[in-house]
């Protein structure tokens, strides 16, 4: 029962980054999915895939997962650069490309 421990990006329909401080514990799947003959839905047995854990900060999540003796893998955020843009730089005069519509 390895569980993976991450803060969860920021979704590419939006520009704002909500929903993306808090720290997720989830379980990966030890077993694999199977289809249902008369339906055709997705099942499984596994059902610590439906536990979905949130904390307020990455140590508070491991703390955690060690307490409980939970096997864990940590991925540390990708921390995007933070690229400074005005309105007033498409109309500089130091442009290297000139403006056009």
């Amino acid at each position: 029962m390895l569980a993976r421990i991450y803060r969860p990006a920021k979704t590419a329909m939006q520009s704002g980054k909500a929903k993306t401080a808090a720290w997720i514990l989830e379980f990966m799947p030890a077993s694999a999915r199977f289809i249902d003959p008369l339906m055709g839905w997705t099942g499984s047995t596994d059902m610590n895939g439906q536990v979905r854990l949130t904390f307020d900060t990455r140590d508070e999540a491991v703390a955690y997962a060690e307490r409980h003796g939970i096997a864990f893998r940590l991925q540390e955020p990708h921390e995007a650069p933070l690229i400074l843009k005005a309105y007033a730089d498409n109309f500089a005069t130091h442009r290297k490309q000139p403006w056009t519509h």
